[in-house]
């Protein structure tokens, strides 16, 4: 058996060896071709860089934050714990002395900022909770109520108009309650102006004012007793229609159902 010359082994072994070599290469290159397109699809897919979505990051933090410790549960708080000091500050040296009547104004005046922030801060940043439900409407009405207690108590407001707001503010309420499994009564640009002017009425009253500021309180506070009443009318109105609108729905429904 003639053998096969070692230069001619040598040759097909480095042959061999250069074939795999290129192979592996050619392997190595569409491998890294192919991590190369999904990169690219990954990139074409999440846009430029599969950058998140612009503000992302602020809702990410803001769903984060919805605990009770934010910061619009933290204001809700703040009221809630200045309604005794606003009473004890009123009610101070007999109630007429007008530095312990100042003091109040000013307890009065964050709690009556604080509603207007802790709101609109738990509605932009989705830091709505069941607590603040709960306690944000309770805080508006116990410094409101207490502010005017105290007034009609050291006769400074009749409490005929106390019994007014408050009886207004208690009834719709409880309105609401009846009519949300119907709906839910929004508020309207009515309430809010009612509320904004039962505010400044109340805080000028707080002041011990003199002279034509004591009489312009008291038609700011005629003001907003007529809009206390229209608007309360209003939220009855709404109830009524709300309340046979979701009677009508269901009654449809029903017969829908049935056929």
């Amino acid at each position: 058996m003639t053998g096969v010359p070692a230069s001619a082994a040598g040759g097909s072994s480095s042959a061999r060896r250069a074939t795999g070599n290129t192979s592996a290469r050619e392997g190595a290159g569409t491998a890294g071709g192919r991590a190369a397109a999904e990169s690219a699809g990954a990139v074409g897919a999440g846009g430029v860089g599969a950058q998140p979505a612009r503000g992302g990051k602020l809702a990410a933090a803001a769903v984060n934050q919805a605990s009770v410790w934010n910061i619009a549960n933290l204001l809700t708080m703040l009221r809630l714990i200045l309604v005794p000091g606003f009473v004890a500050l009123m009610l101070a040296d007999g109630g007429y002395d007008p530095a312990w009547r100042s003091l109040a104004w000013a307890a009065f005046a964050i709690a009556m900022i604080t509603d207007l922030f802790d709101g609109h801060l738990a509605r932009t940043y989705n830091l709505v909770t069941d607590f603040g439900k709960i306690a944000d409407p309770i805080a508006d009405k116990a410094i409101m109520g207490a502010a005017l207690i105290c007034l009609s108590a050291l006769g400074d407001l009749p409490w005929w108009v106390t019994g007014v707001i408050l009886g207004r503010e208690l009834g719709i309420t409880l309105l609401r309650f009846l009519v949300i499994r119907y709906g839910v009564i929004p508020a309207s640009r009515g309430g809010k102006l009612k509320t904004l002017t039962q505010g400044v009425a109340v805080g000028m009253y707080v002041l011990a004012l003199t002279g034509w500021l004591a009489t312009l309180r008291f038609w700011v506070m005629a003001a907003a007793v007529v809009l206390t009443v229209v608007t309360g009318l209003d939220y009855v109105r709404q109830a009524i229609v709300l309340r046979r609108q979701g009677i009508a729905e269901r009654k449809a429904a029903l017969e829908e159902k049935e056929a």
